[in-house]
């Protein structure tokens, strides 16, 4: 038995998965923000009440939006503020009392598509997240690439190709593609044009209507994501890019984009195939729960 565990900003979800991949269990609970303690005492208490459930043990892999120091052993990079610094892994090993593994929760979407997923049996997988921020996941032979610094496919926070980078990202440096590929990088793009601020899901309902200024910024936001996707495919070459999060379900993308990025790839011939997410809000989790298949 496989337990993963999607440790989001808002939610804690764990899924039990058999060798097949079958699912057995589904439960979540809200995540105690702010409170570090109380979020290892949840994660500690699904997986327990799971397993009584189940009367089964498992293996427990946790996706979380931050990444594991490779140098302290330390959260970083998360935007649940509250685990930056905490030695998460170690206190979940102890409380669980056995081997937990932890990866990038863009890693555990990439690797959930990559088995058994849209690009089920793909070599080289991209898995992209376009949703409140942008991230990214590599994923090679069926295991995920984590990198000498634990920032692998950490792409959003590479400078957007193409623009004038006036605009300075929560991290401290301007320009990067997350600010122009989230769903609020679309709305603000929306306001800078025509002054309103709809959701992004009300910009593509615009567009498909025939509102032209929303048809104007989808198309932006089109050639910027081929841009942008076009670097990773010059670098990575891979096999298939998977989309998920929020934007992932803007169906036109994946028509269009192919389209639009190869004036931007160093190659006669783009064989990259651009496809949408199977799991949807599940690979996350899902993801987590492989990450023992992988290793």
């Amino acid at each position: 038995m496989r337990f993963g565990i999607d440790l989001g900003g808002t939610k804690i979800e764990i899924v039990a998965l058999d060798g097949n991949g079958g699912e057995r269990l589904r439960r979540r609970v809200a995540t105690p923000r702010g409170d570090y303690p109380a979020t290892v005492a949840a994660i500690v208490d699904l997986v327990k009440t799971a397993e009584n459930e189940l009367g089964l043990r498992g293996t427990v892999g946790i996706g979380i939006p931050g990444a594991e120091s490779r140098v302290t052993g330390l959260i970083k990079n998360a935007n649940s503020t509250w685990l930056i610094g905490q030695p998460l892994r170690r206190d979940l090993e102890a409380a669980l009392q056995r081997a937990v593994r932890i990866d990038n929760d863009a890693n555990c979407f990439a690797l959930s598509e990559a088995v058994d997923g849209a690009a089920g049996g793909a070599e080289v997988v991209f898995g992209v997240i376009l949703g409140t921020g942008v991230g990214g996941g590599i994923v090679v032979r069926g295991q995920t690439i984590v990198g000498a610094n634990a920032i692998a496919g950490e792409w959003g926070h590479n400078p957007m190709p193409g623009e004038h980078h006036q605009r300075e990202c929560y991290c401290g440096r301007r320009g990067c593609i997350e600010l122009y590929l989230s769903g609020p990088g679309m709305a603000r793009d929306h306001k800078v044009s025509r002054g309103d601020t709809p959701s992004a899901e009300q910009i593509v309902a615009g567009a498909a209507a025939g509102d032209s200024e929303c048809e104007a910024t989808l198309d932006r936001y089109e050639h910027r994501l081929a841009r942008a996707l076009a670097q990773v495919i010059n670098i990575l070459d891979p096999d298939a890019i998977v989309l998920g999060g929020g934007l992932s379900n803007i169906d036109r993308l994946y028509e269009d984009v192919p389209e639009l990025w190869r004036a931007h790839v160093f190659s006669d011939h783009v064989a990259t195939r651009l496809l949408k997410n199977r799991h949807g809000d599940s690979s996350g989790v899902r993801g987590a729960a492989w990450l023992w298949e992988a290793a």
